[in-house]
């Protein structure tokens, strides 16, 4: 809650009756909306918890919220992992799962219109008859929201050939932190009219206004068979060389992922896929490509020369959907295991070799065992931080096991995040990445467009 805000049962009656009296002020109900899942970002105790159906209904939360000072922090569906949806003291929590619906697929011009609370999965569903894609998928694509997405400029497996969410944003739908409404972008593949606004919103982290609606960029499906290639390597470090001999050679997979032995093991005590346990690490990688049969062999010839144990290329899509179901198990494998700290940094990929050897010499260094899973194709890292105990000197430890990655990534000329957001977990080192004139430039857009401060404060920027 803002400084000097006064919120009472007569002032959160009134928030109430502009949302059909859907507001949650119960502590017991209002305790599954409290925390993402950056467990170790601390969770407030909300006033209350809103749960807008229409953009009406969240202008008038915003409007309320600006009125009384109260500070407003907007949830998608939790599965962050920086805190940026962590509830805080006396805040209004406006969850936006209930604006689920698919307004519009326009097959002619390629594009979806989805409100916030929309699943990334069902975006694709509903694109699919229509020979449509759309192309980020976050490792959480089945759970997570359009909206979240955005707020994070999520990114995904697919990142590697069709880029982040902003890449596949046409337009938004935006309520200020007064309540106004804001209409950002075209329908139109190119429009250069003013700033823009749209690229702006997206991976804001809700500190300059709640996106209520998206018109999003698809794809045509791909014309050819996806094809996939699996690499073993004796050494991580081979894998990371491999993925710069592939990127050296200029091909263009469509996924390239690694996982390390920690995570493999971590995958297969969760739910066993088959994987070789053994192995210090594992490329994925696809081709979906008109030649992607030749692209693939290519790529598996380059991590042959870079020292891989084993490869091999398939042209069955259940086995292909098998290894990717693998992967996207890394995450929630890595933390059913145990208390974790999931880091997120990106590095050029030609020094994806020297990011890698960096982290492990900072575990060794710490005493913090680090699994790592990777957008190996666009240099985007995960190491994930895996404690033995939540006490206060292995916490201090991971903490600084956490700062010096980060730090070893900006040494690299590499960014603290690649597409969780900076978010509660990372705000203590952004001042490493940000000079002050970057800084500046952040906090004028931020007063400009929140002059009192109360979109999601202490966040991102």
């Amino acid at each position: 809650m803002a400084a000097g805000s006064t919120v009472d049962h007569t002032t959160l009656a009134a928030l109430a009756a502009g949302l059909g009296g859907d507001l949650i002020t119960d502590p017991d109900a209002m305790d599954g909306y409290r925390r993402d899942w950056a467990s170790l970002v601390p969770a407030g105790q909300p006033a209350a918890v809103a749960r807008p159906r229409t953009v009406d209904e969240v202008s008038h939360c915003l409007r309320w919220a600006n009125e009384h000072g109260v500070s407003v922090v907007p949830r998608g569906a939790g599965t962050g992992l920086s805190g940026g949806s962590t509830a805080l003291d006396g805040c209004l929590v406006v969850s936006l799962t209930r604006m689920d619906r698919i307004r519009e697929i326009d097959a002619d011009e390629r594009l979806a219109v989805v409100e916030p609370g929309v699943l990334n999965a069902d975006v694709g569903r509903a694109a699919a008859p229509h020979g449509l894609v759309y192309p980020p998928d976050p490792g959480s694509f089945e759970i997570s929201t359009i909206g979240g997405n955005l707020a994070t400029n999520a990114g995904g497996m697919r990142c590697v050939k069709y880029g982040v969410t902003r890449n596949s944003v046409l337009s938004l739908q935006v309520v200020l932190a007064d309540g106004r409404v804001l209409e950002t972008g075209r329908r139109t593949v190119k429009s250069v009219t003013g700033y823009d606004l749209t690229g702006l919103f997206v991976g804001s982290e809700g500190t300059l206004g709640v996106i209520t609606a998206a018109t999003l960029r698809l794809q045509p499906k791909p014309p050819g068979q996806t094809m996939t290639f699996v690499a073993v390597f004796e050494s991580i470090l081979d894998a990371g060389e491999a993925v710069a001999a592939i990127t050296r050679a200029g091909y263009v997979p469509s996924v390239l992922e690694l996982m390390d032995r920690a995570t493999i093991n971590a995958i297969e005590d969760y739910k066993p896929q088959g994987l070789d346990r053994t192995a210090a690490a594992m490329l994925i990688g696809q081709s979906d490509t008109a030649d992607a049969e030749d692209q693939v062999a290519r790529m598996a010839a380059c991590c042959d020369a870079a020292g891989a144990s084993a490869s091999f290329c398939s042209t069955d899509p259940y086995e292909a959907d098998a290894l990717m179901a693998a992967r996207r198990l890394a995450g929630t494998a890595t933390m059913e295991a145990g208390p974790t700290i999931v880091e997120d940094v990106a590095v050029p990929r030609g020094r994806l070799t020297d990011m890698l050897r960096d982290i492990d010499e900072i575990s060794a260094r710490t005493g913090i065992d680090v699994a790592i899973v990777a957008h190996a194709g666009d240099g985007n890292l995960h190491p994930t931080l895996r404690l033995p105990d939540l006490e206060a000197p292995t916490l201090e430890r991971a903490h600084l096991a956490a700062h010096q990655i980060c730090s070893a990534a900006l040494a690299l000329g590499g960014t603290i995040t690649g597409e969780h957001g900076v978010g509660a977990l990372k705000r203590p080192w952004l001042a490493e990445q940000f000079d002050d004139t970057i800084a500046s430039v952040h906090q004028a857009l931020k007063s400009a467009l929140d002059p009192r401060g109360i979109l999601n404060p202490g966040r991102g920027f």
